[in-house]
């Protein structure tokens, strides 16, 4: 008999049936035992007469709670249940596997133990049904991200994970043996997205781990991470990847609404709101007046760039202007950019980026690429970096390369900033961090 999901049980009154599950409860009465069996799906309640099949009953009543069970038996309709007003009339159990007596801790309790403590029992947390929506989102999320890219004609490519040079800058990175050599794990496919914009791929997309040696311990920091990354060519300036980014984002968000709107809702208590376009946009100075003007004050450090509460302040702003989540800030200056950023052949000193700020955090980080080999090797050595180890990548650019540009986006930071999560580490399957390797 094949199984069937919870979820599709009213489908099959009258009949049959075979469910797998977990036991979220059991109530073991006089005359009566119920179970509340939990698959991905929902939750359905199993009913037994002890009289009518005593053996069964007695190995009823030694189940454990979260036991993995095999159960067959008759769905009828009975009003009375909350669960869907159905139950399933037992027939038959087999014990797939008997939890232990006592639980790190209740996943279904009302209260639950501080998150590090949860993240070192993460199987037992991912067993609550808002925690597993998180993923249904985030597959249904990636669905949607795949199908745009596609539609619009973009590559989808794989890069390699060990680099033989830095793709960002000297700092954050993990070094690691290699046969006698140095290798580094890759912080971002920048450099090979770059690649396939000079082998004429046009638009390509990648969806995969990234790597920060960055010793943070924040809510919204991690060492390994999945970073959503496209690049495009023959564009005319950063606006045009702002546009396709914006675009993108909301047709991801609707295709989250339309498939799991009332399950957020009512488990997470997040009305998901599709985003308008355009998204605002803020060049940096601006940005900087405007935190002069509401008396937010930068670190000294922060010239040019803007802190965690300057992000909040700034999209607070835009929210009380434009009841916008989202704002582009821009035209970011020189000091604060990687050396590959194109700049305003009138202004010197401002590249042609943006970060993306969602609910005041930062999800994405764009720019268009500097494509000119001679001005990208000057600007290497004004960062300080010295060609040899970039000389691959320069190669890219000596033998015609078009105009292009793109981002990095944290899928992580978008389900949070979607879900309306308050940490990171609930948006990630396993966390990773400056003291965390395990599970």
């Amino acid at each position: 008999m094949e199984r069937t999901p919870i979820s599709a049980l009213k489908g099959h009154i009258g009949q049959t049936v075979k469910v797998q599950g977990f036991l979220q409860t059991l109530r073991d009465q006089k005359k009566m035992q119920f179970i509340v069996l939990r698959d991905l799906t929902g939750l359905v309640q199993v009913a037994l007469w002890k009289e009518g099949n005593p053996t069964l009953a007695e190995e009823i009543s030694r189940l454990t709670t979260e036991t993995a069970l095999t159960i067959t038996g008759k769905v009828v309709e009975n009003p009375v249940v909350k669960l869907g007003g159905i139950e399933i009339q037992l027939e038959t159990a087999e014990t797939d596997s008997l939890a232990a007596q006592q639980l790190p801790f209740d996943p279904f309790a009302d209260t639950m133990p501080a998150i590090d403590f949860r993240m070192d029992w993460r199987f037992i947390d991912l067993r609550r049904p808002e925690i597993a929506l998180i993923f249904k989102v985030q597959t249904t999320t990636e669905m949607a991200l795949r199908e745009y890219w596609i539609q619009n004609g973009f590559l989808e490519i794989h890069t390699p994970k060990l680099m033989g040079s830095p793709s960002e800058s000297g700092a954050e990175l993990f070094e690691l043996p290699y046969f006698g050599g140095k290798a580094y794990l890759a912080q971002s496919p920048q450099f090979y997205k770059q690649m396939a914009m000079a082998a004429g791929f046009d638009r390509v997309f990648e969806i995969g781990p990234a790597f920060r040696a960055d010793p943070s311990f924040t809510s919204r920091h991690m060492t390994e991470f999945t970073s959503i990354d496209m690049e495009m060519s023959w564009i005319e300036s950063h606006d045009d990847v702002m546009r396709f980014l914006e675009n993108m984002l909301q047709y991801a968000y609707q295709k989250v609404k339309d498939i799991h709107g009332e399950e957020i809702k009512a488990l997470l208590g997040t009305d998901l709101q599709v985003p308008t376009v355009p998204f605002p946009r803020l060049p940096m100075a601006e940005a900087h007046k405007i935190l002069k003007e509401i008396n937010y004050v930068l670190p000294p450090d922060k010239k040019g760039d803007l802190d965690p509460g300057g992000e909040r302040a700034v999209a607070q702003w835009v929210k009380e202007k434009y009841n916008h989540d989202f704002v582009f800030i821009t035209d970011w200056p020189i000091e604060v950019r990687p050396f590959y950023h194109m700049r305003y052949a009138d202004q010197p000193n401002i590249t042609k980026s943006f970060d993306l700020i969602a609910s005041g955090l930062e999800i994405t980080t764009g720019a268009q690429r500097e494509h000119r080999v001679d001005i990208l090797a000057k600007q290497a050595t004004e960062k300080g970096l010295t060609h040899d180890p970039i000389r691959f990548y320069l190669d890219f650019f000596r033998y015609g390369c078009p105009p292009h540009g793109g981002f990095g986006l944290g899928l992580s930071r978008l389900l949070m900033v979607m879900l309306n999560l308050n940490n990171v580490r609930e948006a990630v399957l396993l966390f990773r961090g400056p003291n965390r390797l395990n599970p």
